[in-house]
């Protein structure tokens, strides 16, 4: 009888301890809490963001206005990067602008070991903010303090356009730009190994190592004949990933599936090509982000508009592209999630329970979709698999984006963007476009 109890009690502590896992894996349904727009009568973007030591968060992007919302010492209406603190109650503690009397945008922030940030973009002044420009668009690039204050500033680039789109501080305390680079412009220049120019076209992956300081160690270029355009990178063990789109089908790309493709770079620590890939199907499929994987290995996230080749289905229009590859460029994985319309991803980050969160855009209104208005931001959540757990979308009457979100020490989850609209989850709006900020709780 005792045993028999014994044995009743021990398969009773299984069936719990499995029903307590299960639960605690069932991933928290997330709603919107806070929808906000910031602007003047111009244009604003918010761009990236990056959760703060004091359980706040810091945004970047870009604005256009002299009025409204911003109020800084900025004078003139060209665009300048644009920062906006807040802390853990969502109050604006403070904001500032960086740059001169011509364009800068700003693309992404990221935390620096010292507790401070970088960020980086493209700017077109020789004044203000900036000493010099080199030619039509520099890559411009900013270490700054944890009170935004410049720490040190680095520019780059050469008579065409040049932009910076992300950057990772390495693990030797230096920092790693994906960027792009007009070859035809710099004639060859951007590289330190003698390449033939005449076999780029505009546009390459331009690939920059900064030592702690911002002073440039190397500078590397990749691509063909055709658009290349990189738009986020990572460190490895050995060297960096650098991953974005292109329709090259020669130099330094020789598997290209149709049109544009996922482009996927792999090179070493001094900037030495180790090995390319590239995913898609037969028609535009365009990778925007890049994060490690528990494992080792990588997920890809961008969009798709083939059906064919790497691409197992499409849903409609566009969908959002999922790949994993391992250290080889090996595709393990691939999905598509999605409606019948046009839906994009934007970035990747990972959260505390070990999934991922994605930020985009959808214009779709099925599939689980729901559409305010045209484009409306886009959150969603991933497992450590590509299985799709919750999603959200924010709009209203207009068009409406989510270029990033971050999860904070709290769970919070902090999304980014762009509003053109005054309606729907969207009550205000400033100008033409205006700097977006989502709350999830």
């Amino acid at each position: 009888m005792l045993k028999a109890y014994l044995k009743y009690l021990f398969l009773f502590s299984i069936l719990y301890s499995c029903s307590s896992d299960n639960d605690l894996s069932t991933p928290k349904k997330y709603t919107v809490d806070i929808v906000k727009t910031f602007g003047g009568t111009r244009n604003e973007s918010a761009q990236s963001v990056v959760a703060t030591n004091d359980g706040g968060y810091l945004v970047l992007g870009f604005t256009q206005s002299i009025d409204g919302d911003v109020s800084t010492s900025k004078t003139s209406i060209q665009y300048d990067y644009w920062l906006l603190k807040f802390d853990k109650s969502d109050q604006l503690q403070w904001q500032k602008t960086l740059g001169g009397t011509q364009d800068e945008k700003a693309y992404k922030i990221i935390s620096t070991n010292d507790a401070g940030f970088a960020i980086v973009g493209y700017s077109k002044s020789n004044n203000g903010d900036l000493s010099s420009n080199e030619g039509f668009e520099d890559v411009w690039i900013l270490k700054l303090d944890a009170t935004g204050t410049i720490v040190w500033k680095t520019n780059t680039g050469f008579s065409g356009s040049d932009q910076g789109y992300t950057i990772v501080q390495t693990s030797d305390g230096g920092y790693f730009v994906g960027a792009i680079l007009d070859v035809t412009a710099s004639g060859g220049q951007g590289n330190a190994r003698a390449r033939n120019a005449s076999r780029h076209a505009g546009g390459d992956y331009w690939a920059l190592k900064l030592n702690a300081s911002g002073t440039i160690e190397w500078r590397r270029y990749f691509g063909g004949a055709n658009t290349d355009t990189c738009y986020d990178a990572v460190e490895t063990n050995d060297g960096y990933i650098l991953v974005g789109s292109s329709d090259s089908n020669d130099v330094d790309i020789k598997g290209n599936k149709g049109t544009y493709d996922f482009w996927v770079v792999k090179i070493d620590k001094t900037g030495k090509l180790l090995w390319e890939k590239s995913y898609g199907g037969s028609e535009i499929d365009e990778a925007r982000a890049i994060t490690k994987t528990n494992d080792g290995n990588f997920i890809v996230i961008g969009d798709t508009r083939s059906t064919d080749k790497d691409v197992s289905k499409n849903n409609g229009g566009a969908d959002l592209w999922l790949i994993k590859i391992d250290t080889t460029g090996k595709l393990l994985w691939e999905k598509t999630i999605g409606g019948s319309s046009f839906d994009v991803g934007r970035s990747i980050q990972k959260t505390t329970d070990g999934g991922y969160l994605i930020s985009g855009s959808s214009r779709s209104n099925d599939n689980s979709i729901i559409n305010k208005g045209q484009n409306d931001a886009w959150i969603l959540k991933i497992d450590n698999k590509g299985n799709q757990q919750w999603q959200q979308t924010v709009g209203g009457n207009n068009i409406d984006f989510c270029y990033d979100a971050t999860e904070l020490s709290n769970g919070i989850i902090i999304g980014v963007g762009e509003s053109s609209s005054n309606s729907g989850d969207i009550s205000t709006n400033k100008g033409f476009s205006d700097a977006l900020v989502i709350k999830l709780k």
